[in-house]
């Protein structure tokens, strides 16, 4: 039986009061920090650097999933690394070599993980299997938060649980898969039937009022699909 993570995106959060929005999201249930960082270059938004990392680490406890959409990568991801991030994650069009960068953040203490938009193929995955703790399918085009999700993602969301079962059959580990971009209470439990079990929600629970009411919706729908 899979393990079901709820990931709240803090782009989505009220970036005055973010360290006890922090607090307040996982007082509320949730099991992640989703950190989404944009360079204006990769990506055409600008959002938020290492030292926001730094500043919110102090707040929780609970893992910091930075989610880089930036071009390079290899120097932003050591500096998250320094600065506490538990996951860091890149879309391999980011990096000159995917194995090295990788490499470069598993070295530095983190779970490494790669990033496909909704046009990038999973063959990027053919040959760094064995490097991966976690792959993330974006169900928008990413740059910008509340967007609608994509509904042919989630044949990618398929794709990519068959490549993880086969490979962890074989191997060993543990591979999460997760998906951003669009999740919400309605939609969160077809996502994990495809195959999600990390689910990145921003303004879907930061867009609420009661954030502990949004995010027992979504159990209460993941239990569906365990059942």
């Amino acid at each position: 039986m899979r393990t079901f993570r709820i990931a709240p995106s803090i782009l989505s959060a009220d970036f005055a009061r973010l360290g006890q929005e922090v607090s307040d999201v996982i007082a509320a249930g949730a099991d992640i920090i989703h950190f989404d960082v944009m360079d204006n270059h990769y990506v055409p938004n600008l959002t938020m650097g290492p030292m926001f990392c730094e500043a919110i680490r102090p707040h929780s406890s609970a893992p910091i999933d930075v989610h880089l959409m930036v071009k390079p990568v290899d120097a932003l991801a050591a500096a998250f690394a320094k600065a506490g991030a538990d996951i860091i994650t890149f879309h391999p069009e980011g990096s000159e070599h995917i194995d090295r960068t990788l490499g470069l953040i598993k070295d530095a203490g983190c779970k490494a993980g790669l990033v496909f938009n909704p046009a990038t193929p999973l063959s990027y995955l053919d040959h760094v299997m064995d490097k991966l703790d976690m792959i993330l399918i974006m169900s928008v085009n990413p740059g910008f938060g509340g967007q609608s999700f994509i509904p042919h993602a989630l044949e990618k969301i398929r794709q990519a649980r068959l490549r993880i079962d086969e490979y962890t059959a074989k191997h060993g580990g543990e591979i999460w898969l997760e998906v951003d971009g669009g999740v919400k209470v309605d939609n969160i439990a077809q996502v994990a039937a495809a195959g999600a079990d990390t689910f990145v929600a921003g303004s879907a629970i930061y867009g609420q009022p009661d954030y502990k009411t949004v995010i027992d919706a979504m159990r209460a729908e993941l239990a569906r699909v365990q059942a």
